[in-house]
């Protein structure tokens, strides 16, 4: 690709990788003090929408607004492992360069992260347990009325127990254009059917959450390629309190309360 345009969804300042193809971008910017040049409320932009839609937010924005042959959504904390080296909280990061990006891309329609493994719950059943699941189901009836050919696909969320999650990848941008089409215009039908005001700040942002399992509905209904590649944290994870919140919405039905 000759030019590649990998968002950073933020909310606070951090550290950044400064490899040419990253643009830090200011997520719920709109209203608020700006900590980074480029932010998620200038031009075509849905910025107010954030607390719900959480970093999809930058996704729109990138959608709408960049000129670029492939387009890509990372966190702040989460990226793509590569060779590009930058350091964070003390630690040193390796995260994908826009040459090894490039040379991907070549091959491929899309980069996106390693899935991630439920083993004893299906992608349905897993949401169901740790979130509210009525908005997941009205998701489905959207797609069944509006989008059929994608209804069979949903349908295997049931089935399956692996995804690829974090609302992560690196798409060309004709890809990229389509998917976010088909997303943005279910999700929007979804805010008409369901009143996120009756859940809590946390459990608001379940259109972030729901994206996470419709992204492989889109790639392997319309037959995508891709590559996958490990994903890597400049932050550590609480591995023993995440499961140990996990089989409690499992065992118990404690939703769960917060991010990890």
């Amino acid at each position: 690709m000759s030019d590649t345009k990998i968002i950073i969804a933020a909310h606070k300042p951090y550290s950044f990788p400064t490899d040419a193809a990253y643009l830090p971008v200011q997520v719920g910017a709109k209203g608020k003090d700006k900590f980074l040049t480029c932010s998620d409320d200038t031009g075509d932009n849905i910025s107010e929408k954030n607390p719900r839609y959480c970093e999809l937010t930058a996704l729109y924005f990138a959608w709408k607004n960049l000129a670029a042959d492939a387009v890509g959504l990372v966190h702040y904390r989460r990226y793509f492992k590569g060779g590009f080296k930058f350091t964070v909280n003390g630690r040193t990061v390796g995260v994908l360069s826009t040459e090894e990006c490039d040379e991907i891309l070549r091959e491929t329609d899309v980069i996106l992260p390693k899935k991630r493994k439920y083993y004893i719950e299906t992608l349905y059943s897993h949401y169901a347990h740790t979130m509210y699941v009525e908005p997941l189901d009205i998701t489905g009836e959207i797609i069944k009325e509006k989008h059929g050919e994608y209804y069979t696909e949903f349908l295997r969320l049931k089935k399956r127990s692996s995804a690829h999650m974090f609302n992560m990848a690196i798409m060309k941008k004709s890809v990229l254009d389509g998917y976010c089409g088909w997303l943005f215009s279910i999700l929007s039908e979804l805010e008409k059917r369901v009143d996120a005001s009756k859940y809590d700040e946390f459990h608001a942002r379940f259109f972030g959450r729901i994206s996470e399992l419709l992204l492989d509905v889109y790639i392997n209904t319309q037959h995508i390629s891709y590559k996958e590649i490990k994903v890597v944290s400049t932050e550590k994870t609480n591995r023993i309190k995440k499961v140990g919140d996990f089989l409690l919405a499992k065992f118990t039905h404690k939703k769960y309360d917060k991010s990890f």
